[in-house]
Formats: C-alpha cells, sequence, structure tokens
C-alpha cells in the first residue's frame, strides 16, 4: 500500500485551492481509497463500496462529483479498458506519461508495464510528422500467467 508524500498532498491541497476548492475529508476519503488501492484500477461504484466502511455518511453523487473534480484537476485520471467501466489510477507527479496495462481476457486482471516502452518510437513520429506527441495509451490484450496455467 502506497501512501501520499508530503508534496503529494501539498500538490494535490495546491490543484484543489487554485480552482476554488477546498480538501474536504470527504474528498480526502476518496483520495486515500484510490491511493491504497493503487495498481488495482478501481471504478467509481468500487470507490465508493470502499469510502462508505469509513465514512458512512458520504453519497454515492459525493464520490462521483469528487472522482471528477480530482480527474479535472489532474489528481487522478480515467483508465477505459474497453469493458465498459471507467477506472481510476492516481497520477504520480514524476510520470511523464501513463504507463500501459496488460489486460487478460479470461479474467480480467490488469497488469501495470511501468516501462515506457515507446520513447524512440515516439521520437521517430515527432521528427517524421513533426508532431510534439504529449502523451499515449496503450493496452495489451491476452492470457494472464495464472488462467495459462489454469489452462494446461
Amino acid at each position: 500500500m502506497s501512501k501520499l508524500s508530503t508534496s503529494e498532498i501539498e500538490r494535490l491541497k495546491n490543484s484543489l485551492k487554485e480552482k476554488g476548492y477546498k480538501l474536504t475529508p470527504q474528498r480526502r476519503a476518496v483520495v486515500d481509497i484510490i491511493i491504497k488501492n493503487e495498481g488495482k484500477h478501481l471504478t467509481t461504484e468500487q470507490i465508493y463500496d470502499q469510502v462508505k466502511i469509513d465514512c458512512p455518511e458520504i453519497g454515492l453523487a459525493t464520490v462521483y462529483r469528487t472522482v471528477q473534480l480530482l480527474e479535472d484537476i489532474g489528481v487522478i485520471c480515467k483508465l477505459d479498458l474497453n469493458d465498459g467501466c471507467n477506472r481510476y489510477e492516481i497520477v504520480h507527479r514524476e510520470e511523464n506519461h501513463h504507463h500501459h496495462h496488460l489486460i487478460c481476457t479470461k479474467c480480467s486482471k490488469i497488469i501495470e508495464v511501468t516501462d515506457d516502452l515507446l520513447e524512440s518510437l515516439e521520437r521517430k513520429i515527432e521528427g517524421k510528422y513533426n508532431f510534439k506527441i504529449l502523451n499515449h495509451s496503450l493496452k495489451f490484450y491476452g492470457i494472464c500467467s495464472e488462467c495459462t496455467k489454469k489452462s494446461k
């Protein structure tokens, strides 16, 4: 389980403050759940189910609004893994690009590939097309090692 560093908490507070918002207990609870479940790519409903345990008075609409706000200010990012659900993960300041994902088509497991494997390809594209790439998203679909073992 990872925790927000002091600098990340300050970045979050400053991002909210710049937009005229405060880091309320409800917003903090939502962020804490996203961080606590880093790498699990939770949906808004899954975030709500977990936030409700420690913050039973929170409503689903509040969680939806908070998730949208956090996405708007760049604290979290939405992942569309082509499963009909929007999933979210924390954006770390040191990341220049989103990382890549491996998605098992049998069990729906999501594995993060933290290496940015496309740097040289990006440079080639930028040069050839005179196009400044800001980011990219890459998803690989296949069968994870656990499902492969089960099928043998």
